[in-house]
């Protein structure tokens, strides 16, 4: 018994030994390792304690006490650093201290400039040197070239060498890139269009040649005058003209061709056709031009106008005149004031005692609001300037209204709402409206007026609801509900 004890006593001794030697060899294979990826030392402020003493440096501890972490081009393993047992390793007696290192070896400290990673499956912490030793500095390089591109520079990071030449970079990126957006653009406007030189060229190949609407307008004007000219090459040429003479500047050049002229006296045309596609081009070339509204009056075209609506003529002749009539007068105070000098109202009266001539209601009605209406909102609106004053003076010697209730203009309007359209019912209630301070005790006693005016209101509840039903809180119902409404009221 004894003499195992001895051994085992024997084998204790032999393997602490052992052990000693091993743990003297790794120190010395450690202190031999290049110390290229170590960390820095420790600045000496930083390591005071808070009692003012001055705590042990890496100077001072044993080279063994601190465990590196020596990289590869392989991934190896980093043991996690334990914080509170470092602290605690250097306050155990030297007897203790094989303890200390066996715990603190467990803690690696990582280099900079390491690539790490976290293993997934182990959930260890491993390191390794970069695949390339210029990666770093590549990737510097990279970084910068990146800043400098997007002129995004922090002053304390570059000099001002390098803001210039980066600016410089720029100005001439953005130059290049200018040019080449415009000689692109010109090479697109190049194959998609064809130069005007080359186009004439070619016409002129092809007898053809680029026309302005002067020249058009000088053809067509000489084609409908020519005596060779058949009755249906004339009114070819009108239909063309009514096209071009649409336009302020081409209306004015047509009067100065005599074209006026030509289009007022083909109102005295025994062709029906003749008078329509004449008085088509008059309407077309008098709207929204002062101009030409003057000299057609002064060449006698409202005259000849109210004879063809006076007069029987075909519907479409009529409505032609109508519309010329309607260019003529509209912001044209002197042109209406000769309209009702000329019994102009009267001709338009006898209209709806005509037969067929339903479809002019409607438009007699509407001129008559437009009337109405350019003089009420000239009148109201503040302004004094010279010319606007004039106008006005010229407005007031225009006495419409009085006629139009003088004249039973009154009932006429109102009679329209039997009418079963929409929209006709739409223009005829604004021009009872406008018309109800001059024609308001005429309305109270039309008996006739107010049961009508009841039957809408009726019909339009209705349609307003439905259109409420079906997310429509401000219809085209609603609307005219409302025109209605104002009138009975009114009229109470």
């Amino acid at each position: 018994m004894s003499h195992c004890i001895g051994l085992l006593s024997i084998a204790a001794k032999f393997s602490l030994l052992v052990f000693l030697l091993s743990a003297v060899f790794l120190c010395s294979s450690l202190s031999d390792r290049n110390p290229e990826f170590a960390l820095t030392k420790t600045e000496e402020s930083d390591l005071k304690e808070e009692n003012g003493k001055e705590s042990v440096t890496e100077d001072d501890a044993d080279a063994e006490d601190l465990e590196v972490f020596y990289p590869t081009n392989w991934w190896q393993t980093v043991h996690p650093v334990p914080g509170p047992f470092h602290q605690a390793g250097r306050k155990c007696l030297d007897g203790d201290k094989l303890l200390f290192k066996s715990i603190f070896i467990l803690g690696q400290a990582i280099p900079a400039g390491l690539h790490v990673r976290l293993n997934l499956q182990t959930g260890e912490k491993e390191a390794k040197l970069p695949d390339s030793t210029n990666e770093k500095s590549d990737m510097k390089d990279q970084k910068k070239r990146k800043r400098l591109d997007k002129v995004d520079i922090d002053s304390n990071s570059f000099t001002s060498q390098e803001l210039k030449e980066a600016l410089a970079k720029l100005k001439e990126n953005e130059k290049t890139k200018s040019t080449m957006e415009v000689k692109a653009n010109l090479e697109d406007v190049r194959k998609r269009f064809r130069p005007i030189e080359e186009l004439k060229a070619e016409f002129e190949r092809l007898n053809m040649r680029i026309e302005t609407d002067y020249e058009i307008m000088v053809k067509l004007i000489n084609k409908f005058n020519s005596s060779d000219s058949m009755l249906d090459e004339k009114i070819a040429a009108l239909y063309d003209l009514e096209y071009y003479v649409h336009q302020v500047d081409n209306a004015k050049d047509f009067l100065s061709l005599g074209g006026l002229q030509l289009m007022i006296n083909a109102l005295n045309s025994t062709e029906a056709v003749m008078k329509e596609h004449a008085a088509f081009v008059l309407g077309a070339a008098l709207s929204s031009n002062p101009k030409v509204q003057i000299e057609a009056i002064e060449g006698g075209a409202l005259q000849k106008l109210l004879v063809i609506l006076a007069t029987e003529q075909p519907l479409a002749v009529k409505k032609k005149a109508l519309f010329a009539l309607s260019s003529m007068l509209r912001h044209f105070p002197y042109a209406q004031q000769q309209f009702l000098k000329l019994g102009g109202l009267q001709v338009l009266r006898n209209l709806f005692k005509e037969k067929g001539m339903e479809a002019l209601y409607v438009r007699v009605v509407t001129l008559l609001y437009d009337l109405i209406m350019e003089k009420m909102l000239l009148e109201g609106a503040q302004n004094n300037e010279d010319q606007m004053e004039e106008k006005v003076q010229q407005y007031s010697q225009v006495k419409l209204v009085p006629a139009v209730v003088e004249q039973g203009w009154c009932a006429i309007v109102s009679n329209l709402l039997a009418l079963p359209e929409h929209d006709t019912r739409e223009k005829v209630l604004k021009t009872v409206s406008v018309l109800m301070a001059f024609c308001k005790d005429r309305y109270r006693g039309d008996q006739h007026l107010n049961i009508t005016l009841s039957m809408l209101r009726s019909e339009y509840e209705e349609l307003a609801a439905e259109e409420q039903r079906e997310g429509d809180k401000d219809g085209y119902f609603k609307e005219l509900l409302g025109s209605i409404n104002t009138i009975i009221q009114e009229l109470r």
